[in-house]
């Protein structure tokens, strides 16, 4: 196994069964313990684990990951997404695009599409887009977070307000057994509920890990999105809820890698 793969598997193992000690690690992927020490060390300083004695954890519920962390985080889910997002927005659709990795793929699924006009407070969006040159975009301004490479605050509340797009493409931070909707911080929240009253179609973007996932600031309901796109069957709970409101499911197939389709889309 390579050392990215070898990464990976770390990092879905500790995030499906916990703290991990060094020595379990390496016995499982049949390497030596300062083999699993360097990928580990790699991981936390990337901000996907956090160091814990003897061994590795996740970090703590309600703190999200460095920015450069979660781009790799599940990066072939979030691809996939994509994938089914590029197929359902024709050329001149206009656009919103909220923070996070997962609208940020689907900017670069996008930036062969002609003619797009797109409205967004994610720089890496805009610069993703940017490659096209028949695409139109505008920034919002105000204060940048420079890590995340965004602008959830100030005067960039008023900013979605000031237009009405085909489609919203959104990500959050996680969706509750409920179904509300999560993120890290107010300012978040708002600049996600802005976008999604101000666009006639509302598409969420998440991979299967934000299905129960915490974080501290509540803020709308899964049921509010059209669509719903995602890389594997979300719980029945949720399920239930969207074909009970009549959203879209939009599910990664591995028939769309070897035939083109969308996916297997169910409808409530």
């Amino acid at each position: 196994m390579q050392a990215e793969d070898r990464a990976r598997a770390i990092v879905e193992r500790v995030r499906g069964d916990g703290f991990q000690a060094i020595e379990a690690l390496a016995l499982q992927f049949g390497v030596t313990p300062q083999t699993i020490r360097r990928d580990v060390n790699l991981l936390c300083d990337r901000g996907l684990l956090r160091r814990r004695h003897g061994g590795v954890e996740l970090p703590p519920d309600g703190e999200n990951l460095a920015y450069p962390a979660r781009r790799v985080l599940n990066i072939d889910a979030k691809r996939r997404i994509a994938q089914l997002v590029a197929r359902d927005v024709p050329d001149g659709a206009s656009l919103f695009f909220g923070i996070g990795t997962t609208p940020e793929q689907c900017a670069l699924a996008l930036a062969e599409h002609a003619g797009l006009r797109a409205m967004t407070n994610n720089l890496n969006v805009a610069l993703a887009l940017s490659r096209s040159a028949s695409s139109e975009i505008t920034v919002a301004g105000g204060r940048l977070r420079n890590l995340d490479h965004d602008v959830v605050a100030g005067e960039a509340h008023g900013f979605f307000g000031r237009f009405a797009a085909d489609i919203g493409i959104y990500g959050v931070g996680g969706v509750a057994e409920d179904g509300t909707l999560l993120d890290f911080s107010t300012d978040e929240v708002t600049m996600r509920s802005a976008l999604a009253q101000h666009c006639r179609q509302r598409f969420l973007v998440l991979d299967h890990s934000k299905f129960g996932r915490g974080a501290t600031v509540r803020g709308g309901h899964v049921t509010e999105a059209s669509a719903v796109f995602t890389d594997r069957p979300p719980p029945d709970a949720i399920a239930g809820q969207l074909r009970d409101a009549g959203v879209r499911l939009v599910v990664w197939s591995d028939d769309v890698a070897s035939n083109g389709s969308t996916g297997q889309t169910r409808r409530g």
